[in-house]
């Protein structure tokens, strides 16, 4: 694989790179890491330019409805827009459903946009280095809004929140008592909430649904000091308050840059993603060491056991990592 080529075809913004790109990048294969670490490297200075929102919501809350909608409104305003969608892996089999095309026709059809589902696999933090680095290629190839959606399943959301600029949670009103379905943790790293399906005789509950929530986060302590995260309503399937949303979305852009906080959470996000990927290469480094694979499975039974504690069986793996 030429890299130079595959660099150059990136920055000329075609599709056909950069989906082999993100390919290489998503390969477990170590012979392709090195190729993948000399691309990074290459497009790294032509990064860092867009607008990086993460969306999640629980099932059926109209994720896709809201994204095409969103997308499309996007494309329309002269915006290249990425969707990266983290499909759920079926931790038996590893096989996910990557539907994400079928869900969202139109907008796949769009020329300016892109839609690249990953597969999250068996850790989020996996999820977070391909993630993390598509984005930058889909940076390099032109794209000034890049959409992150996530399955909407607790640690998920986190994972996301710490790689975007943005993080918006999309809820449902009228689905028994709103507040009984907040997690406290996702709502402290929402930047807004949407209310969804605000339509029709929907209207009226998505209304009450918003005092709930205001309400509830006058009670949690402000995530930044320089914004306050609002409650909006919308009807994706309807297209109506989705322009709203992106108005939102720049004001926020607009009063944390002025602030200096935009580039601050963006630094502070580079050194967590610099950690994440030094403590997932150990964990590598760790399993295939051969000390510890020939040891690993009797030690384990030890502490399934009851023989041996968790504590000294880490301490025991520890000492025979050393000795490599």
């Amino acid at each position: 694989m030429d890299i130079a080529k595959l660099t150059e075809g990136i920055l000329d913004g075609k599709l056909r790179p950069l989906s082999r790109a993100i390919t290489l990048i998503e390969s477990s294969n170590p012979e392709h890491y090195e190729k993948a670490s000399e691309l990074l490297e290459a497009l790294l200075p032509h990064t860092g330019k867009s607008v990086r929102v993460g969306i999640s919501g629980v099932p059926g809350v109209g994720k896709s409805t809201f994204i095409e909608a969103f997308g499309q409104l996007l494309t329309a305003k002269g915006h290249k827009v990425a969707v990266l969608a983290v499909d759920p892996s079926s931790q038996l089999t590893g096989g996910s459903i990557l539907g994400d095309k079928t869900r969202m026709e139109d907008l796949s059809r769009d020329e300016n946009a892109f839609i690249r589902p990953s597969p999250a696999g068996s850790t989020l933090g996996g999820v977070a280095k391909k993630t993390r680095e598509t984005m930058l290629i889909c940076e390099a190839a032109g794209f000034d809004v890049i959409l992150v959606e996530t399955v909407g399943v607790g640690q998920s959301e986190i994972t996301v929140a710490s790689m975007v600029d943005f993080f918006m949670l999309l809820q449902l009103a009228g689905a028994g008592d709103e507040l009984q379905g907040i997690k406290k943790g996702v709502m402290e790293i929402a930047d807004a909430i949407v209310i969804n399906k605000a339509e029709g005789e929907n209207r009226q509950k998505a209304e009450l649904a918003r005092g709930q929530y205001v309400n509830a986060l006058h009670i949690l302590r402000p995530k930044s000091k320089n914004w306050i995260v609002p409650v909006q309503l919308c009807s994706a399937l309807y297209n109506e308050g989705i322009s709203d949303i992106w108005d939102m979305v720049c004001d926020y852009k607009e009063k944390l840059t002025e602030s200096g906080e935009f580039e601050d959470k963006r630094k502070r996000q580079a050194v967590d993603w610099l950690w994440t990927i030094v403590m997932n290469d150990l964990k590598e480094l760790f399993m295939s060491n051969k000390n510890v694979q020939s040891k690993l499975p009797q030690i384990q039974e030890a502490v399934v056991k009851g023989i041996t504690p968790p504590g000294v069986a880490s301490k025991r793996l520890l000492e025979l990592f050393k000795r490599h």
